[in-house]
């Protein structure tokens, strides 16, 4: 599989485009106005505590208040406070804890009005960013994430990631980490960290301890509210949360943006130097590798598939829902069933697909075809789980059930990506579908025309003036190359009385 990672630079934002073997599944956006990322570390107020939340309201500079939960103050709150109260005062001057003495663990199920009072400064990390009308969701116990390694302070526990399910192999780390642990400090072992030598683990945990010194510093000199330690930029968080041997390119259209990318890849993969490359040519380097095509079909209520199916996704307050549908594809398979199974499967993995795209959070509600044999909805629960296995953000997927229904919920720590896909209507008021968007839909439906049962020797498109004009622009036009494919002319005729968007097909065949 081949992995790209095309990045687009302006003087306000960086869009960041994940690319497998040229398909988009990941996009990504950073701004300038962003205060607020998830990691990111502040010195913080507490404000009002809430006894009947049991939580508390902390100030971290935002216009809305960050919420923290009792739950989510970790066990060694009190060791945390007295650090804190220590860099503060200057009496704290060793930040590496060597000699640090903890404070007993804060009850599992005490109150929060007795650990913290309004107006007390703590540590607090942003693990959701603000969505909506709430404010960030935030939580003490802290971690430093390193490519291979997580770093959490005023711990002792070495932990492994559930998905290193090789025993010797969890041994072996768990081992090699207890040789190089810093005291005070727990470690949380990457998936990332298989096979790798000690060697490379010690500078990773190294490189986070200096990260955790520096934070310290900033305290001595802070008041609250005020950020202490920021997450990596989006480029090398994105990069050390999924780089691998599979990365074939990552290209910049900002030449000091490259450089800085190519001083990362440096550090963590020296090998892979070379494929970081900055964009020269004048066209826009999300056309030239066909990103703003994909953005416009595949954030739109409706998402195309191959074979003529498609979604319908719908989003509410509370939930959002995904409707599967066959559409009018010709039926190849032997069976209903089969049918079914085969577009649940398609279905499946653009669900995946679009969950990742989109970042979509909360409850997920899949209504696929309906399947009556016990052993397809199975296969089909199992492809989905694959699909959704190279997903980074939480979720649990539940089996489906006698309806069709596969209920998914998913970890929302940012906003959900919204990308506006219609445009203003040239023939009227009002907005209708980008011309793109026709444009796949057309594709779509000429496929299933072409590779149908009883197949067309001669198909005629009828289409508005514009989009006719369109198919036919440039040499290779869209329709060279649908004769390249099919090897088949496919007339395109323009209709003048046909609205912007509407278009059909005429075929003659055999019979």
């Amino acid at each position: 599989m081949k992995t790209e990672l095309i990045i687009r630079s302006s003087s306000s934002d960086i869009d960041f485009a994940l690319l497998k073997d040229g398909k988009l599944i990941e996009l990504n956006k950073e701004t300038n106005e962003n205060k607020i990322s998830v990691g990111d570390v502040f010195l913080a107020k507490i404000g009002k505590t809430l006894t009947g939340l049991n939580a508390a309201f902390v100030n971290v500079g935002y216009q809305k208040d960050g919420f923290l939960h009792y739950h989510d103050l970790g066990v060694q709150l009190l060791s945390l406070s007295k650090f804190i109260k220590g860099v503060n005062t200057g009496k704290q001057k060793d930040f590496t804890l060597k000699n640090f003495h903890f404070e007993k663990d804060i009850l599992k199920d005490g109150k929060i009005g007795d650990v913290l009072k309004t107006g007390q400064n703590t540590l607090v990390q942003i693990v959701k960013e603000p969505i909506s009308t709430k404010g960030p969701r935030l939580n003490s116990e802290l971690s430093i994430a390193g490519r291979f390694l997580v770093l959490v302070p005023f711990s002792n526990r070495i932990s492994v990631s559930q998905k290193i399910e090789d025993p010797k192999e969890k041994e072996r780390l768990k081992r090699l980490i207890k040789s190089i642990k810093p005291k005070n400090f727990g470690v949380i072992i990457r998936t990332v960290a298989i096979d790798k030598k000690v060697a490379e683990l010690d500078r990773d945990l190294q490189n986070s301890l200096e990260r955790w010194v520096a934070m310290c510093k900033q305290i001595r000199r802070a008041d609250a509210p005020t950020k202490v330690l920021s997450e990596l930029n989006r480029a090398s968080s994105i990069l050390r949360d999924v780089f691998n041997d599979s990365f074939t390119n990552i290209i910049v259209d900002d030449e000091a943006l490259s450089v800085e990318i190519k001083d990362y890849i440096q550090e963590i993969a020296p090998s892979k130097e070379s494929i970081v490359k900055f964009h020269k040519s004048k066209m826009p380097i999300f056309e030239k590798y066909g990103i703003e095509r994909q953005i416009k079909t595949a954030f739109g209520k409706t998402v195309s598939m191959s074979k003529g199916a498609y979604l319908v996704i719908e989003h509410t307050e509370a939930l959002h829902v995904i409707d599967v549908n066959s559409g009018n594809r010709s039926n190849k398979a032997k069976s209903q069933a089969d049918t079914a199974l085969e577009v649940n499967m398609i279905a499946a993995s653009e669900v995946a697909r679009q969950l990742q795209l989109r970042d979509m959070g909360g409850i997920i509600v899949v209504d696929f075809i309906d399947m009556h044999k016990a052993e397809d909805r199975q296969k089909l629960y199992g492809h989905l789980k694959k699909e959704m296995s190279h997903d980074r953000t939480k979720h649990k997927i539940l089996p489906p059930s006698k309806f069709g229904l596969i209920q998914i919920t998913r970890q929302r720590v940012r906003p959900e990506l919204v990308i506006k896909t219609k445009e203003p209507n040239p023939n009227g008021t009002g907005e209708i579908e980008a011309p793109i968007v026709v444009i796949d839909k057309i594709e779509q439906e000429l496929d299933r025309i072409i590779n149908s049962d009883n197949g067309a020797n001669k198909v005629v498109l009828h289409t508005h003036p514009f989009i006719a004009a369109y198919l036919k622009q440039g040499f290779p036009s869209i329709q060279n190359r649908w004769f390249l494919k099919y090897k088949k002319w496919i007339k395109v005729l323009p209709r003048d009385a046909f609205q912007y968007l509407q278009y059909s097909f005429d075929k003659t065949n055999d019979k």
